[in-house]
This record gives C-alpha cells, sequence and structure tokens, in this order.
C-alpha cells in the first residue's frame, strides 16, 4: 500500500514587505505547495493591496492591529489544515525543487521540523557560553543532520505536533527567540529537529526588523529580554541554571542591562506558568539534549 500523500502550505508573514514578496513570491510559486497563505501584521505600504491584485492565487489573511511575529505566524498555521507547514520571511527566495526533499523526512512519525539550506550555514549546535544557552552553525555536511534549532523563518513544521505545543509562544512577541524556544520545546518532548542540506533557499536577509525601523537599542533590548524569557521559562538542570544566574549577574556591569532584567521580570507570571506546563510534557532533560550535540 502507498503511503499517503501528505499536503503541504507555505506561510508568510508579512509587515512592510511589499518590496520582497514582489521578488519572492514568483517563486514560492514554483515550489508546488498545496497551498500558499501571506498573513500580513498590519502593513501600510500597500502590502496587501498588491497581493490581492497580483497573486490573487495566494490567500491574504489580515491581522486590524500589529501583532508581532508570532502571532502572525500562528493565525497562519490555524487557517490551514495542511500536513507540513513551511514558514517563510517575505524575504526568502526557495529552489523549486524543495518540497520533495522536505516532505520525504515527515515518514518518520518523530521528525517535528526540517531546517533549511540558507547555504552560508548548516545544521545547528548547542551553543553554551558564561551561561547562557545559544546556538551555533555545526561542521557543513552534504548529508541531512539532527538540528538543534529550527529557523522559523525558513523552516518546515508538522502542524499536528505545532498544534500539541501551541505553536510559537507570543511571550516572545514581537520577535526573536520564539523559534529557538519552539525548537527547544519539541526536543525535549523526544521529537526530531532535521538539517536537509538539499532543500536550500536563498534568504537575503533584507527584513524589516532593522534600524530603519527601529532602534538599535530597542532591538538589543528585546533580542536579550527573550533570552532570559527562554532561559527562565525552559532549563531545568540545576548546573546550568546556577552558571546563568551568575552570568546574569556577570552581565550587568554593561550598561542598560538593569533595563533588561526589568522588562524579563515584568513577564514573570507569564514564564512561571508556562514553564509548569512544560515540565509536565518534557520526557528529555535539558542534559540529554546538550550532550546530545557533543
Amino acid at each position: 500500500m502507498m503511503a499517503r500523500r501528505l499536503s503541504s502550505t507555505i506561510i508568510i508573514p508579512n509587515w512592510q514587505g511589499k518590496t520582497l514578496l514582489k521578488k519572492s513570491l514568483p517563486e514560492v510559486l514554483k515550489v508546488g505547495a498545496d497551498e500558499i497563505i501571506v498573513v500580513d501584521d498590519a502593513s501600510v505600504d500597500g502590502s496587501v493591496q498588491f497581493l490581492k491584485e497580483e497573486f490573487p492565487q495566494v490567500q491574504v489573511l489580515e491581522n486590524q492591529k500589529n501583532k508581532g511575529f508570532p502571532f502572525t505566524v500562528n493565525k497562519g498555521v490555524s487557517a490551514t489544515s495542511a500536513d507540513i507547514v513551511l514558514i517563510f520571511n517575505p524575504d526568502v527566495v526557495p529552489h523549486s525543487d524543495i518540497l520533495k526533499h522536505i516532505l520525504k523526512h515527515f515518514r518518520e512519525k518523530s521528525v517535528f521540523g526540517v531546517s533549511l539550506n540558507e547555504r552560508r550555514f548548516s545544521w545547528s549546535r548547542p551553543k553554551l557560553e558564561h551561561g547562557f544557552l545559544g546556538h551555533q552553525p555545526g561542521q557543513k555536511t552534504n548529508l541531512p543532520h539532527d538540528t538543534f534549532w529550527v529557523s522559523g523563518g525558513s523552516g518546515a513544521f508538522r502542524r499536528s505536533m505545532w498544534n500539541e505545543l501551541g505553536g510559537m509562544d507570543t511571550l516572545f512577541s514581537p520577535f526573536y527567540w520564539e523559534d529557538v524556544d519552539l525548537s527547544y520545546r519539541a526536543l525535549k518532548r523526544g521529537w526530531r529537529l532535521v538539517w536537509e542540506p538539499r532543500a536550500v533557499v536563498d534568504h537575503k536577509h533584507e527584513s524589516v526588523i532593522n534600524p530603519e525601523h527601529f532602534s538599535n537599542r530597542y532591538l538589543n533590548t528585546i533580542k536579550e529580554r527573550n533570552q532570559l524569557l527562554f532561559h527562565w521559562k525552559n532549563l531545568n538542570w540545576r548546573w546550568l541554571l546556577t552558571s546563568h544566574f551568575l552570568g546574569i549577574v556577570g552581565r550587568l556591569r554593561h550598561p542598560g542591562y538593569v533595563t533588561v532584567i526589568l522588562s524579563a521580570i515584568v513577564q514573570l507570571p507569564f514564564v512561571l506558568k508556562r514553564r509548569y506546563q512544560e515540565r509536565g510534557c518534557a520526557i528529555l532533560s535539558d542534559r540529554s539534549i546538550l550532550e546530545k550535540f557533543v
């Protein structure tokens, strides 16, 4: 008996990305996904009108107010019944043959996500530095490889598992660290993340999340705040937590870090609630996940 064909949807979260969509959408259409959804996050650059006039085959969803990246992506996933969702930033241009390389991995029931090949990068491994956990590229390979993280800007995910995780956590709004959090929660459940070198995309990194739209100070504060939220929400290994809090003490020497900590502490009630929920779902420990990539 032949295996059931897996359906796929491409979801593009968009904010002020009309110029980027002009470049990327013609190539996205060539991928051959069953559906393409653009979720517009209250753009004022004419994105919605442009899409409806130039790409009527694309479904357009609109946020009436700017909600941020996690909410916008979740809205797109909620609007589809496809087995597999591919999430592309507006500045991602995929090669037309990526779908066959992606879908084969989802034949394995334990696979939650597939990381795409942005060519300058490879699979991801954990990076632990001064008590802060992040990720870094592993050694480049021509073969698929387990990965620590799947990018929310160029990745594919199993929708049923996505829903079980509750999608991207809006705690990280408006952006940054939501995809690391999603990946880590999946790993803790014992699910696999795979990097596929033949699923090639050109990520132009022309995103609107840049100093033209936001101040550097704001971007850095959000990034560092969300890094703290990720740690407080997910880490349970006592040694790692101790190292983390010592690392915070070290960062207090940097001007402005008190503001970062205070902005994270405001979110602490929500963090603790999610922390409790996640601990009840975890199968693997922090230590076992980190040691897997050594």
